[in-house]
């Protein structure tokens, strides 16, 4: 079985299951719309060549190609990957900040700002903890084959 049949036909399973499978950070992140401490995550200076992957469910969700140095202590991205996998809501509130979430696992991933860099302007700025990296080099291994593209 590929990660494609992985994530494609991915049910998301119960917040038990779920508390078991991810630590704390990744489940407050994923499931309670949690926040990391900056600067103090996974991958905000993380420079590897390779694509991020929703925790949960595995879904591709963004390359390495463009992720940016925003300064802002959490990795940031000017763009998703694969822009179906990427539910956009805006919340109600006073900051009416722009949430990010993940079509299949329906983690809540993070937030996206319009102050990135060109060309898109956007500036996708997520929680390590509802990511896992994939390096290049295992993309194959992983099932993410047709993404080595990416960085010939």
């Amino acid at each position: 079985m590929s990660h494609h049949d992985k994530w494609e036909n991915f049910k998301k399973p119960a917040a038990e299951e779920l508390r078991e499978m991810l630590g704390a950070m990744e489940y407050s992140s994923t499931q309670e719309e949690g926040t990391e401490p900056a600067f103090a995550n996974k991958y905000w200076d993380n420079k590897r060549e390779g694509i991020y992957v929703d925790i949960v469910s595995g879904e591709p969700l963004f390359s390495s190609n463009a992720k940016y140095e925003s300064g802002t202590g959490w990795p940031s991205f000017t763009e998703p990957l694969v822009k179906e996998h990427i539910i956009t809501k805006k919340e109600t509130g006073p900051l009416g900040r722009t949430e990010v979430r993940s079509l299949h696992a329906d983690s809540h991933l993070g937030h996206v700002f319009p102050d990135g860099p060109p060309p898109t302007g956007s500036r996708y700025c997520m929680n390590s903890a509802s990511l896992r990296f994939i390096p290049r080099e295992y993309l194959e291994k992983e099932g993410y084959g047709e993404y080595t593209k990416l960085f010939d």
